[in-house]
């Protein structure tokens, strides 16, 4: 399922006052602003999202409206961390920084099942098959066991996204 159409923003809503646009098919924060959140909720998938940030900038893609995904522009010689690119934001870190840098199209590849989170990043897969213990900072609520919607920080910096497709688990 295309969660971003690359028209407009039907299937979202802003926590907040909107900056979001959608321009030449491109999901655009311009600035710090409101956080995204899908209407439709999910338990179990696979979510497949392409973004650029700007230099500086920091995002993230969160899952079921719970754990965030770091998008931070980390440079890949910096030591991996969970508050660094593509880590589950202060609980698990990735086996490298996989980052193209700034301004470059990249690539996340999520499995949730569960708990258990594999992040492949530009390709290569840096988080496989790991628990996320518990929610990370910014969650929506505390309610793990049950589904949620995926959610964009729109709220530390620019950030685009040309491509959301999720495949919900059967």
């Amino acid at each position: 399922m295309n969660l971003f159409n690359g028209k407009d923003l039907a299937g979202w809503k802003a926590m907040g006052e909107n900056q979001w646009i959608v321009k030449d098919g491109v999901l655009t924060s311009p600035k710090s602003g409101a956080n995204l959140i899908s209407d439709q909720k999910f338990t179990d998938f696979k979510l497949h999202v392409e973004f650029r940030y700007q230099k500086g900038s920091n995002s993230g893609v969160y899952l079921r409206g719970r754990h965030e995904v770091q998008i931070e522009d980390s440079s890949k010689d910096q030591h991996p961390s969970s508050v660094l690119f593509s880590g589950i934001y202060g609980f698990l870190t990735p086996s490298e920084i996989n980052a193209l840098g700034p301004n470059t199209w990249q690539t996340f590849d999520i499995t949730l099942i569960g708990r258990m989170v594999t992040v492949v990043v530009n390709g290569k897969t840096v988080i496989t098959n790991q628990e996320i213990p518990g929610i990370t900072g910014g969650a929506l609520d505390s309610n793990e066991g049950e589904p949620g919607p995926i959610y964009i920080q729109g709220d530390h910096g620019p950030i685009e996204f040309k491509k959301i497709v999720i495949t919900p688990a059967k």
